[in-house]
């Protein structure tokens, strides 16, 4: 499977050819639509009309969940369309939550990282974390939007085509391995706003992430 969101984040749509078909579980030899990984979540989208339910990653191919009613056919062409609203919230924010995390590693001695989660209202990052993590806020908020207007080039590329192991790399600041979707530059984010989450637990503190 041909992962065209890796490629051009940007594609709207394509078409593409139905390998496999297992009841409403279909795979296709190219896609644009994005499966839940590395907490980014899951694009929206339809597949020759049909709304996708649900995408899962096995292995390197991903399956989209249609409606059981489905017509479609191994060998067919479909066209795939995804919601490039969620899409682009959801880049901007992934990237956001990327240079918070890559702040965080350079300046607090790399603090496990204990989950993440980015979808299209909102980002967030949890750590090991002695203390409240509010108090380095207002220099991550300074530096971040420092990120946004220098407006740097992010490059996204393999490090390992065959195993699709990829990363990011921004000039002067980091590189850091990532699988998720990314957009150009730093200044497409535009403003973002950083809150302490919810309490997790003892030493357990967490980042969130809203565009403004």
């Amino acid at each position: 499977m041909k992962k065209l969101f890796w490629k051009d984040p940007y594609l709207t749509q394509c078409i593409a050819t139905v390998t496999r078909i297992e009841g409403n579980h279909i795979t296709l030899d190219k896609t644009i639509l994005f499966a839940f990984s590395g907490g980014q979540a899951s694009d929206s989208g339809t597949i020759h009309g049909y709304p996708v339910a649900a995408a899962k990653k096995i292995g390197r191919e991903i399956v989209y969940e249609i409606d059981a009613a489905h017509d479609l056919q191994v060998g067919q062409q479909v066209k795939v369309v995804i919601d490039w609203e969620k899409r682009y919230k959801i880049m901007k924010l992934h990237f956001a939550a990327e240079i918070v995390l890559e702040l965080m590693v350079q300046n607090f001695n790399n603090p496990p990282k204990i989950g993440a989660n980015i979808t299209a209202e909102k980002a967030r990052i949890d750590f090991q974390w002695n203390g409240n993590i509010s108090e380095v806020l207002p220099m991550l908020q300074k530096r971040i939007e420092e990120m946004i207007e220098s407006n740097a080039p992010i490059l996204s590329e393999f490090s390992d085509e065959e195993q699709e192991i990829r990363y990011w790399k921004i000039d002067g600041f980091g590189k850091v391995p990532c699988g998720g979707t990314h957009i150009k530059n730093t200044g497409e984010i535009g403003s973002v706003l950083l809150k302490r989450g919810k309490r997790l637990g003892a030493n357990k503190e967490r980042i969130e992430i809203y565009l403004c």
